[in-house]
């Protein structure tokens, strides 16, 4: 059947290339037809070897230590744009690294966690968690020690996953012999399943790598940038703005020259750096560069950060002001007298401690994001700060002719303060909705953050219009411009939340709220937010759910084709995964578009085939692949398999359109970001049928 099929096809072909042979004819040859069948069966052959992708290629190794223990090393290299996961990937992202060893108990003993070679950490929009990768090379060691002379045979499984486009679930099996120290790779139907245990390193997302994780240069430049803008909006508040006249009047009456006083002012402003760096600094050396990443993700870290941003809030919204120890100011006061360099400093430092009601919410906010990115994110945080608090102080004393511009204080330092609160509450529900979803209570879902936020922004600009006054709000009669401009930008931002209690994906804020999977309606408040016709107007056939914005989608293969046999319909066949990236974004940005979604809701059934369900089949359906090899245990494990077998393939996402018999309408795809492109790839199959 299968050659029939490329046959005609292939005749279809010679007709649209305008030859002049028919259907007819071609059967009549006999010769030429075994020709094309052995063409066909020769590119069936070439097709299917290249779309088995294998892009890292394994070294196991093992060498014998003291005592008794051994180091086991895998050394993967990996392709040119390819990247493996670590096993410290956090949970809701992509698969982590993970390893099984089989028959441990009472022949030899795991000692300590797997460690690994250098990694890579980026934030992930679609999963909204950090990654943790490798690039080019994946190097693994693992210390055992031997408790049974008797048993020489140590077998290590290795699961990974590999991305690009797209990605590739592995399974790798691998054995170490510790008597002549050799090391192979060996296929799963040689495996001795007894007493299998993991490394402890498995899936623990509260544990830290400890490898050094590089940031990139990317990464750094935004701390730096926000950091920067956070350091002008310190400018703005009641406790720094008035200082600035004050301290450049300071310095231009009491040095000698203008030069003297430039000078000055100069090592006034590196001061103000160099102590906010300092600070940041000791936070780094505190925690430690590599610590830092666990924050992100550490539940206590987010509750406790929620906590303080709270506080922080509610202080610059005029509840009560955060001040350091008032003996701290006089002490650094009269050291300030003391003149050259050093009195110079203690100025600094005296600014630093008499603005922390104003600067302490911003820096502590500040810190709190840069800790959880890890590194040196805190010292290139309070750079951008400090660099920005500190120009203004420099420039105005090298021209001070630009005094005469600034404006004068007066109420509207005061907005500025609150302006920050509203914006501090609203980031602190972050972090509070970080450890609900690391810890998966859902007690603060999509719905429920997204109504905080409302409230937060919709009070913010009645604030910002004059409605609501707050203690250390100045009477006034009007509202200036640039006040009334931002409360209309504040209000717009408002409404353009309300949609999201209904469904909308809001990618305006993405990786703010929670995803919209993690709600009380996946469709929005009330189930709204369905797009889906055929979920509203017929009951779900057998085997079926709503899946990706109301589809409904088949999550067994014989299912899904049973039902569009009775309904006559193709076939859209999804290979995927749920830590499948690329797969969430062909979900999120392409079927999302109404073309798509449309065509996929109307006229196909979708069956969405999951290749990395970890749920077990039952023992009786339990088998070993005769293509791979492979022990079939799970139900990922399955459909992964029939992907290999039936179509000579092993990446996602794989799409496919067939008939109501299986076979191909049109050629597979892969991950096709742009939309019209897989609208005409849809509508080809769709055609054929």
């Amino acid at each position: 059947m299968l050659f029939d099929d490329l046959y005609h096809r292939g005749n279809c072909y010679c007709l649209n290339s305008n030859r002049i042979q028919t259907t007819t004819e071609l059967e009549k040859n006999s010769k030429m037809k075994k020709l094309f069948y052995l063409f066909a069966l020769a590119l069936v052959f070439t097709t299917a070897q290249a779309q088995i992708l294998n892009p890292v290629k394994w070294e196991p190794k093992i060498e014998k230590q003291t005592d008794g223990n051994f180091l086991i090393t895998l050394k993967g290299n990996i392709e040119k744009d390819w990247h493996v996961y670590s096993q410290f990937t956090p949970e809701d992202g992509p698969l982590p690294t993970e390893f099984i060893f089989h028959q441990a108990t009472d022949n030899y003993e795991i000692i300590g966690e797997a460690t690994e070679s250098e990694t890579q950490r980026q934030f992930n929009t679609v999963f909204e968690v950090d990654e943790v990768f490798f690039v080019d090379q994946a190097v693994f060691t693992q210390q055992i020690k031997q408790t049974n002379p008797e048993h020489q045979k140590v077998q290590l499984e290795l699961f990974y996953q590999v991305c690009k486009e797209s990605c590739i679930s592995e399974v790798k099996f691998f054995e170490f012999d510790l008597k002549t120290l050799t090391a192979k790779e060996i296929t799963a139907s040689d495996i001795k399943e007894e007493n299998t245990i993991a490394t402890p390193a498995k899936n623990d997302i509260e544990k830290t790598a400890t490898s050094t994780e590089k940031k990139s240069d990317t990464n750094l430049a935004t701390i730096f940038f926000i950091a920067f803008l956070s350091g002008f909006a310190a400018l703005l508040t009641p406790c720094v703005f008035p200082m600035i006249p004050m301290t450049v009047s300071f310095f231009t009456k009491q040095s000698k020259t203008k030069a003297k006083g430039v000078k000055n002012a100069l090592l006034y402003g590196l001061s103000i750096i160099l102590i906010y760096v300092f600070l940041g600094s000791v936070i780094t050396l505190i925690f430690g560069a590599d610590a830092l990443n666990a924050l992100s993700t550490n539940v206590w870290f987010n509750v406790l950060f929620f906590v303080l941003l709270v506080v922080f809030a509610t202080s610059f919204l005029g509840a009560f002001e955060i001040m350091l120890p008032q003996s701290w100011a006089n002490k650094v006061d009269k050291q300030a007298d003391r003149g050259g360099y050093i009195g110079i400093l203690f100025m600094a430092l005296a600014l630093a401690i008499v603005s922390f009601s104003c600067t302490g919410p911003i820096i502590g906010t500040l810190l709190v994001e840069a800790a959880s990115k890890g590194g040196i994110a805190p010292i290139v945080g309070m750079l951008g700060f400090s660099s920005a608090l500190a120009l203004p102080f420099m420039l105005f004393a090298m021209f001070p002719g630009w005094l005469n511009s600034l404006p004068k204080s007066g109420g509207w330092l005061n907005t500025v303060k609150v302006t920050l609160g509203f914006l501090e509450l609203a980031l602190a529900f972050k972090f509070l909705s970080n450890a609900d979803l690391v810890l998966q209570l859902h007690w603060f879902e999509r719905e429920t953050f997204l109504a905080i936020w409302i409230a937060i922004f919709g009070t913010m600009a009645l604030y910002l219009f004059g409605k609501i006054r707050l203690p250390h709000d100045s009477p006034t009669d009007s509202i200036s411009v640039g006040r009334l401009a931002t409360g209309l930008v504040v209000l717009s931002f408002t409404i353009y939340l309300i949609p999201g209690l209904w469904g909308a994906p809001l990618k305006l804020i993405s990786g703010f709220p929670p995803p919209m999977t993690y709600s009380e309606s996946p469709y929005g408040v009330g189930g709204s937010g369905k797009t889906s016709n055929n979920s509203e107007s017929i009951s779900l056939p057998d085997g079926a759910h709503n899946g990706p914005h109301g589809l409904i989608a088949f999550t067994d293969y014989d299912k899904g084709m049973a039902y569009a046999k009775s309904v006559n319909k193709p076939v859209l066949l999804d290979f995927t995964g749920f830590a499948c990236v690329n797969c969430r974004k062909m979900e999120d940005y392409v079927w999302s578009d109404p073309r798509i979604h449309t065509i996929i809701d109307k006229e196909v059934v979708l069956i969405s085939l999951y290749v990395d369900d970890k749920r077990e089949l039952p023992l009786e359906e339990q088998y070993v692949s005769p293509e791979t090899g492979k022990k079939i245990k799970s139900i990922g494990n399955k459909w992964s398999d029939f992907q290999i077998t039936r179509y000579k393939a092993n990446a996602q996402p794989y799409y496919l359109v067939l008939d109501t018999e299986g076979n191909s309408l049109n050629e597979a795809a892969g991950y096709m970001p742009d939309v019209s492109e897989y609208e005409a790839w849809l509508r080809s199959g769709i055609d054929t049928f």
